[in-house]
């Protein structure tokens, strides 16, 4: 068996300070302890001390996460859930994360994205920009039944 690299205690230390920084979920930390050289056991240890001195919270990673994915990138729900549920986040975390988003925002916002898609697009046909506009917003995590909705706002 190798050595690690690194002793529990110093893992600990390392990751409160990465954690203490910005918010991180239990996978992300679980992963550079691993990369750090301790073994599963001793990294899973490592994170349940984090979780007890509330230094990793999934769920206030997860609000945090969607707040900043739905104002700054400007995504839509199932691009948010896909990269929540890609970091290993329970169902739960995640609800509780999208909770963050209100429902208001999240259709100006959608509206808005339309709107500009459909400015930035050359084509006359209806049908044509109307596709490039259904790709794009669904590309952007947005759900279809949502643009499809309110895509009569945006083209005329």
């Amino acid at each position: 068996m190798d050595k690690s690299l690194i002793s529990s205690k110093e893992a600990f230390s390392k990751a409160a300070f990465i954690c203490s920084k910005s918010e991180r979920c239990a996978s992300e930390i679980r992963k550079k302890l691993v990369d750090w050289g301790l073994e599963k056991y001793d990294a899973e240890a490592v994170v349940d001390q984090l979780k007890n001195e509330q230094y990793i919270d999934d769920k206030r990673y997860a609000k945090a996460f969607v707040r900043e994915k739905f104002k700054i990138n400007k995504w839509g729900r199932t691009k948010i859930i896909y990269h929540l549920k890609h970091k290993g986040l329970s169902d739960n975390s995640i609800n509780v994360g999208m909770d963050e988003i209100d429902e208001n925002n999240y259709i100006v916002l959608l509206v808005k994205t339309m709107k500009d898609k459909a400015k930035s697009i050359k084509s006359t046909n209806r049908f044509e920009k109307m596709g490039k506009i259904i790709r794009f917003t669904q590309s952007r995590g947005f759900e279809p039944q949502l643009i499809h909705k309110y895509m009569n706002e945006v083209v005329k």
